[in-house]
């Protein structure tokens, strides 16, 4: 370890005042400590070992394939099947009953009863029946002209177009990747003290990693079926820059608000990391080459992230250009001595937007993998205690924390329309989240507690006749219907990064912030808005298959290859 790390901190972690503003958080890019990350580093480190013991498909891309992954202790085996699917019946909505292809992360590997019965349900997904064997479940459509695309151009003879390839970035996007005991799968206990699933979404990870293995062999074996002795290989460098897409709605958006204590931990360790970092005196040349080299990598990355979403038209312009700016900054500075990645994020601090000052914080912690990596052991929520509420805490203190941690909510006019336009609910339907207007449709009876703020308000405003030293106890006897704010308020004391400090009923609410927030942890991006409502992104792009993966030297493949950068 770098004697520095050792040396006592001087720069604190950012105010969580700061941090957990909706705008800030939906500014979020992938890090050394996103989850995709993690888990490559995990199999190259321990030396997993792959297998496809099974692909059986016909033209269509009909049939079965099994790929295992071999860790040190035990095997994941990612069950597929294809089907042929009606261009009529293609949808990325949580409604649609029919994919092109539909998977399960097996725990283990499957016999020939496991495949019959997991045929008869895995295609059904959320309709099918699947036991503690299965750790996920998923499902996914292909892009159809890039996937044609490819398929033509390969039977061909022909590489497909990069311009194409690049446009898109993916061949399949998957629409849902369950686990954590969704849909009767093996809940996250059975499996939290195995080491590899120790960071969160592991299982999640891998059954994508493996998918876009998937996908790269189906795509390659249609071709061969159409184009036969003609048939030419993917180029394997066209072939890492793609990832597979996702798509993700409002399903995902309370999922922050619902667990706040693992939303610290996520992003308490990002912040220590920069923090860390920010403290560092000096910068040997190698770390600062390394940043560069990177800091081109991700302007080329920004220089192909697509959108039609006006939005975000609108943010990666201003990122591109800031990232232009941070560039000519950085070749003329110092970063050898003087607190070189404090100084530079001061600059951009006052200088750029909040996009380009959230991808300079991941881009400072690139050079520094023994001081970054060992804080995702941080980020899993293993501390249920808690969620205990503490009945002897005094009214004052319940006070102060309010009034630090929502001093926001306490100044907001809850009684104004625009403020509580908005109502999370549950639609019967497809028992997902949904988000509907308060005074225009007669959804409040069946609203969720996922307006925090307002509840905190709520609270703040029933605690001003009490005895500041009076235990809360008395009063959550005679009021209920305040215990949730009083365990959200404890819970944010101890974690201060558990709570989004902004309002999420309303008018002007992006749910889009809350999703890229939690998709940059997984790894995600290209974040590409279709609405406020739901984004598409890209995962796994760049990064190394499984045969590439003892080759692999760098944990650097979220960016752009080097030589595309001029590096």
């Amino acid at each position: 370890m770098r004697p520095e790390a050792t040396t006592a901190q001087t720069i604190a972690r950012r105010d969580p005042a700061v941090v957990m503003r909706l705008s800030r958080l939906g500014s979020f890019h992938q890090s050394r400590l996103s989850f995709m990350r993690i888990l490559t580093r995990r199999m190259t480190r321990e030396n997993w070992t792959f297998s496809r013991p099974v692909f059986a498909f016909d033209a269509r891309g009909v049939g079965h394939a099994v790929y295992c992954a071999h860790t040190p202790d035990r095997t994941y085996s990612l069950i597929a099947f294809g089907h042929d699917l009606p261009p009529e019946d293609r949808s990325d909505r949580v409604i649609a009953t029919r994919w092109d292809s539909t998977f399960t992360l097996f725990d283990g590997v499957p016999d020939a009863a496991d495949i019959a019965r997991l045929r008869k349900n895995i295609p059904l997904q959320e309709a099918g029946r699947v036991s503690a064997k299965e750790l996920s479940v998923s499902r996914a459509n292909r892009s159809v002209r890039l996937w044609d695309h490819v398929v033509s151009c390969l039977a061909a003879g022909e590489q497909p177009a990069q311009a194409e390839v690049d446009r898109v970035g993916y061949l399949m996007r998957t629409t849902a990747v369950y686990g954590s005991g969704k849909l009767g799968a093996a809940d996250r206990e059975m499996i939290a003290d195995r080491p590899e699933c120790a960071a969160p979404f592991q299982i999640e990870m891998l059954s994508v990693f493996l998918t876009r293995n998937y996908v790269r062999d189906l795509v390659q074996h249609m071709a061969s079926l159409k184009g036969g002795a003609a048939t030419v290989t993917l180029d394997a460098e066209i072939a890492r820059s793609l990832g597979i897409g996702n798509s993700t709605g409002l399903g995902m958006a309370p999922f922050l608000i619902n667990h706040p204590m693992l939303l610290n931990n996520w992003i308490a360790a990002r912040e220590e990391a920069i923090a860390i970092v920010r403290n560092l005196p000096r910068a040997n040349p190698a770390e600062a080459q390394t940043f560069r080299a990177l800091l081109g990598r991700a302007r080329v990355s920004a220089e192909r992230w697509q959108s039609a979403h006006p939005l975000q038209i609108n943010k990666l312009r201003q990122l591109r250009g800031d990232l232009r700016a941070l560039a000519d900054h950085v070749a003329q500075a110092d970063l050898r001595t003087g607190h070189p990645w404090d100084r530079l994020y001061r600059w951009a601090e006052d200088t750029l937007g909040e996009d380009a000052q959230e991808c300079l914080a991941s881009l400072l912690m690139e050079p520094y993998g023994a001081l970054v990596d060992p804080l995702a052991d941080r980020m899993s929520d293993q501390n249920s205690a808690a969620f205990r509420i503490d009945g002897t805490m005094r009214v004052g203190e319940l006070r102060a924390i309010l009034a630090r941690a929502y001093g926001w909510a306490l100044d907001t006019d809850w009684t104004q329309q625009q403020h509580c336009a908005r109502a999370w609910y549950v639609s019967a339907e497809k028992l997902e989240p949904r988000l509907g207007e308060r005074f225009e449709e007669p959804i409040a009876p069946y609203e969720q507690p996922l307006a925090p703020g307002r509840d905190a308000a709520a609270l703040a405003g029933a605690l001003q006749s009490m005895d500041g030293d009076a235990p809360l106890a008395g009063f959550l006897l005679a009021h209920p219907e305040h215990r949730h704010s009083v365990r959200r308020a404890q819970i944010v004391a101890r974690a201060p990064y558990a709570e989004i400090r902004d309002n999420t009923i309303g008018s002007e609410l992006m749910p889009i912030d809350m999703l890229r927030c939690k998709l940059s942890f997984f790894g995600a991006t290209h974040f590409d808005p279709r609405s406020d409502r739901w984004v598409r992104i890209c995962m796994f792009g760049n990064a190394p298959y499984p045969e590439e993966l003892a080759g692999t030297q760098a944990d650097d493949w979220s960016y752009p290859p080097a030589h595309e950068a001029g590096a």
